[in-house]
């Protein structure tokens, strides 16, 4: 007990600051929202849609891409003749309407943050927050990343938010992966069993739009196919960071449009 007590007083305070104070370092290879050079990009060139394995990218204009299909793989600025494609270190990618994660070439973020809950419902879980994880065909990279907010270096336990093992325990589920048929009953009978007022929150571009396995016939693109979306957060996996943002905006902790520096 003695070496327990000691190891701790050693590591010290290891939660994060934010959102009261600065984000943790990202890493090196973290990859934030697509950026269009929209001097080097060419209107006509569709090298980097042709590269795209989701679909993400718009064949029309490809300055236009939907970050709830992207991978954040780099096909696309691998492809590029121009390297007229970057990835930036914006983490605040959570929105509250599908139509928000499409952003253009002359936009610097997403179009729309993640607008938090109307004042009855911020009022019923702005303090308390208690979320049904469903894994819905996943493969465990964002249910990975989830569970990483449970740990002392996150504590999303501090904002009133926590994982339960019950959907009628629940004030809503958080749905990861696909959506397979095999789990399409079990989504559906999950969010039923939850009671109203509920919330439903997507995380990753499975659980948004299919992912990878987009148009499978054993998947169903993501959850809003069966159940109603309030907050999508993009991501193959999202990092942590951007998952928590998305969170807090969504009950409230954040106001809408703030944007860390």
């Amino acid at each position: 007990m003695i070496k327990v007590t000691l190891a701790r007083l050693q590591q010290k305070y290891r939660t994060i600051a934010y959102p009261d104070g600065a984000p943790p370092p990202l890493p090196d290879r973290f990859r934030g929202q697509p950026l269009f050079d929209t001097a080097r990009c060419a209107a006509d060139c569709s090298a980097c849609f042709d590269a795209c394995p989701t679909g993400a990218i718009d064949k029309r204009d490809p300055g236009h891409i939907d970050l709830g299909k992207c991978l954040f793989c780099t096909a696309c600025a691998d492809a590029c003749p121009r390297n007229a494609i970057s990835f930036s270190t914006d983490y605040q990618l959570a929105a509250s309407s599908r139509q928000a994660l499409v952003v253009g070439r002359e936009r610097a973020a997403v179009a729309a943050a993640a607008a938090a809950l109307d004042n009855k419902l911020k009022r019923l879980f702005g303090r308390s927050l208690k979320l049904r994880q469903v894994s819905a065909g996943g493969c465990n990279a964002c249910e990975a990343d989830c569970n990483v907010l449970t740990t002392v270096g996150w504590d999303l336990s501090r904002f009133g938010i926590q994982f339960v093992a019950s959907p009628r325990h629940a004030d809503g589920i958080l749905v990861t992966g696909p959506v397979s048929q095999n789990m399409a009953l079990a989504l559906k009978k999950t969010y039923d069993a939850v009671s109203d007022p509920r919330i439903v929150i997507a995380v990753g571009a499975c659980a948004i739009s299919g992912g990878p396995y987009i148009g499978h016939a054993d998947a169903n693109n993501g959850a809003s196919a069966l159940v109603p979306v309030d907050l999508y957060v993009p991501g193959c996996p999202p990092q942590p960071l951007t998952i928590l943002d998305g969170l807090l905006r969504l009950i409230g902790r954040i106001a809408d449009g703030t944007r860390q520096k």
